[in-house]
C-alpha cells in the first residue's frame, strides 16, 4: 500500500485527483533509485487535504534543507523531494505546449537548483551503464547532433495522423514517440523523469487520464523498458525491442493487464545473463 492509497478509499474527487499526481511524483524518483523522506509525504499529504498549497510545500522544503545539516556525500534525498514536489506541481497545470521548447522547459523546473545545467542541451557525449544491460550503455545521440534529432522527432511526431488508428496503434505509436525522445538524452541527467513529466502531460492533453499507479509502481519498468527499446548487440543476437514498453503503454492507454517484471528485461546470452 503506498503512501497515498486511502484517498483513493475515500472517493472525494479532488483528493484522489492530488493523491493520484503525487503518487506518480514519488515513484517516479525510483528511475534514479531515489527516495523521498518522510517529511515530503507528511507535507504532500497537507497538499492532499487542502491544508497547505502546491507553492507553500515548496517554500516549506526550501527552509526544512536550509537547516538541515549537511548531507552525508551521495545523499540525493533533497533532490527527491524537490523533484517531487516540482513534478506534482506541474501535473497539477492544465497547461501545455507540444514543442521541444515544452521539454527543455519541463528539465528546468525539475532541477533547477540541482543540476548545474538544469534546460540546457548537453554539449558532451555520455554513455551510462545500465542494469538491465548488465553494465552496457544504450547509444546515445551525439552531442553535435541533439538539437536537430529533437526538432526532427517532434515534427514527424507532430505530422503523424492518429485518426483512423485503432487504439492497439496509438498505444504502440506512442510508445514508439518516447523511446525515440528518450534515447536522444537531450540533457546530462534526469532524462527519465523529464521524458515521463513530457509524455504524462502529451497524453492528457489528447484525452488519455495517466497520472495513475502505473508509474508511480513500474517507474523503474518504465525505464528498463526504454533501454531495451534502444539496445543492440548483434554479435550475441540481441536486438532493440518495443515489447516491453509496448506492453507499459497497453496498460497504461489500453487498460491491459500485462505482467511488468524487471528481471525479464535483463539481457540474456545463450540463456545466461549477460
Amino acid at each position: 500500500m503506498s503512501d497515498f492509497d486511502e484517498y483513493k478509499r475515500l472517493g472525494e474527487p479532488e483528493k484522489k485527483e492530488k493523491s493520484g499526481i503525487w503518487q506518480t511524483a514519488v515513484g517516479l524518483q525510483q528511475v534514479d533509485g531515489l527516495t523521498p523522506s518522510k517529511y515530503l509525504i507528511e507535507i504532500a499529504k497537507q497538499n492532499i487535504e487542502g491544508e497547505i498549497t502546491i507553492y507553500e510545500v515548496k517554500e516549506r522544503l526550501n527552509s526544512y534543507y536550509k537547516t538541515k545539516p549537511v548531507k552525508a556525500e551521495g545523499d540525493r534525498t533533497e533532490e527527491a523531494d524537490k523533484v517531487s514536489a516540482r513534478i506534482a506541481e506541474i501535473l497539477s497545470e492544465k497547461t501545455f505546449t507540444f514543442s521541444p521548447a515544452e521539454y527543455i522547459t519541463i528539465h528546468k523546473r525539475l532541477f533547477t537548483g540541482i543540476y548545474k545545467f538544469a534546460g540546457e542541451i548537453r554539449d558532451y557525449n555520455i554513455s551510462k551503464s545500465e542494469w538491465a544491460l548488465n553494465g552496457e550503455t544504450v547509444y546515445y545521440a551525439s552531442a553535435d547532433s541533439i538539437r536537430a534529432t529533437l526538432d526532427y522527432d517532434f515534427e514527424q511526431e507532430k505530422n503523424y495522423k492518429y485518426q483512423n488508428k485503432s487504439p492497439k496503434q496509438i498505444a504502440e505509436r506512442m510508445a514508439k514517440f518516447a523511446s525515440d525522445l528518450w534515447q536522444i538524452h537531450v540533457f546530462g541527467e534526469g532524462n527519465t523523469r523529464t521524458t515521463a513529466v513530457f509524455i504524462i502531460k502529451y497524453l492528457n492533453s489528447v484525452g488519455f487520464m495517466v497520472t495513475n499507479d502505473l508509474f508511480a509502481e513500474n517507474s523503474r519498468y518504465f525505464r528498463n523498458a526504454l533501454v531495451r527499446a534502444n539496445y543492440n548487440d548483434y554479435k550475441n543476437n540481441i536486438y532493440s525491442t518495443m515489447e516491453y514498453l509496448d506492453c507499459f503503454f497497453g496498460n497504461l492507454l489500453l487498460g491491459e493487464k500485462n505482467v511488468l517484471k524487471n528481471r525479464e528485461l535483463l539481457v540474456k546470452i545463450d540463456g545466461d545473463a549477460k
